[in-house]
């Protein structure tokens, strides 16, 4: 099973809101989630990221593959650095 770390749209129309969930690559984009992971809003100012670093690793460290916005979030909050670091024995 391919797992993804990618973004499940919810709220209001014209109002996102996103859960960072990891999912399996072929379920559709809001629809079953194996865990969720951390939310994301870009509605406020600046935009509102909380992710479970620990979560993420896991996820990460078992070989799931964040979409490209994820991944940037994942970035902005230290995560993808110290998966790096993990990974590269550092």
């Amino acid at each position: 099973m391919a797992v993804k770390l990618r973004l499940k749209r919810m709220g209001a129309k014209k109002s996102p809101f996103y859960r960072i969930v990891a999912a399996d690559a072929r379920s559709p984009r809001d629809g079953r989630f194996i865990e969720a992971i951390g939310y994301y809003n870009p509605t406020t100012v600046p935009a509102d990221v909380k992710i479970d670093a620990e979560l993420a690793l896991k996820w990460l460290n078992n070989g799931a593959q964040p979409s490209d916005t994820v991944r940037a979030l994942l970035s902005g909050v230290g995560v993808m650095k110290r998966f790096h670091e993990e990974k590269n024995g550092k």
